[in-house]
């Protein structure tokens, strides 16, 4: 199973020494999330700053953009970084898109489907020379002429990959995308209930196998050394589990374990500002079902036993502080163990 770090973008000044730090540890990619600073640009640095991590975008927010821009940063990062970019997609909700990104919201399954190949169109244009012809229900793009292409990338196409929770999405990214990124807010029976049987008729339609695929999953991470920061670490989790509990796209994971009448409850506490009071609503048992709780040492077997046989590659998830050193001693203890 590969690890993937989290790349801090907020600081760019900062990205070079931080990615350089991830690859000497041993980490196998290097992730820049859109939060409040851009995704790509901390990648950029990372690429000139190192030579074998993967980087990708955990996630990018795909309709804040369109496929022509996603194509053209794509096909930059990945020829800058000799063949190592990843483009890790998100829908976002509809919330946002419309409000935070003043950008169109519909059919988010059927327009990413679209949009990855459209993607996709516009790569074999520049790599291959085929005539760029893509008209679907959400996008178009039939013009292309020399001035404007980049022509042929050294290194082909960037992997692209999807992050779903529902049915319908993960169905779309087997089969359009080269991988799945689990959101945090899954459970290992969710994953294996619902998300690994919806994979199926995506790689059927197009043509695909689970061995052409990976699945990366977030993973909450409960640890500390002594009480306090164990009661710590268990608050600050259980108060940004909440707050993904409370969005109604992420209900069905609630629903398969009986805990779904939780969400609107939670939706209601969110609008209202009330964020630590959505976190006492969390119970141990819900925390035990999201996240892997134990010792330092003990992290790498739980993670293991839990998701050993299904996921390819995990990001360590932890919203609270904690020491870096003893990451690394976690990571060090995962790739040997």
């Amino acid at each position: 199973m590969k690890v993937d770090g989290g790349l801090a973008g907020g600081n760019l000044g900062a990205v070079a020494a931080h990615a350089r730090e991830l690859e000497q540890l041993g980490y196998d990619g290097a992730l820049s999330a859109e939060v409040n600073h851009d995704p790509f640009l901390p990648l950029v640095i990372a690429a000139e700053h190192t030579e074998r991590i993967e980087l990708g975008t955990g996630i990018a927010v795909a309709f804040a953009r369109n496929p022509m821009t996603l194509a053209n940063v794509g096909w930059d990062l990945h020829s800058y970084s000799k063949g190592r970019a990843v483009i890790g997609l998100g829908s976002q909700i509809k919330a946002h898109i419309e409000k935070r990104f003043s950008m169109p919201w519909s059919h988010p399954a059927p327009r990413m489907r679209e949009l990855v190949l459209a993607m996709r169109a516009i790569w074999a244009c520049w790599n291959d020379g085929e005539p760029l012809r893509f008209e679907g229900d959400f996008y178009r793009h039939t013009l292309m002429t020399p001035f404007f292409e980049p022509g042929k990338n050294a290194y082909g196409s960037p992997k692209v990959r999807l992050a779903a929770v529902g049915k319908l999405m993960t169905e779309v990214a087997g089969e359009v995308a080269d991988g799945l990124i689990l959101h945090a807010f899954t459970t290992e029976r969710y994953v294996r209930e619902v998300t690994i049987p919806a994979l199926q008729p995506g790689f059927d339609r197009g043509g695909r196998t689970r061995g052409d695929f990976e699945i990366s999953a977030a993973v909450f991470i409960v640890m500390g050394e002594d009480d306090a920061e164990i009661a710590a670490a268990r608050r600050e989790t259980k108060e940004r589990i909440a707050f993904y509990a409370s969005t109604p796209a992420y209900r069905p994971v609630l629903e398969l374990h009986g805990w779904g009448e939780l969400q609107p409850e939670l939706n209601a506490l969110s609008k209202a500002g009330e964020w630590v009071a959505m976190g006492e609503r969390i119970t141990d048992d819900m925390l035990d079902a999201f996240a892997v709780v134990g010792a330092p040492e003990e992290i790498p077997k739980l993670i293991l036993a839990r998701y050993g046989d299904i996921v390819d590659r995990v990001l360590f998830y932890a919203p609270y502080q904690s020491d870096p050193e003893r990451w690394a001693r976690i990571l060090a203890d995962f790739k040997t163990g």
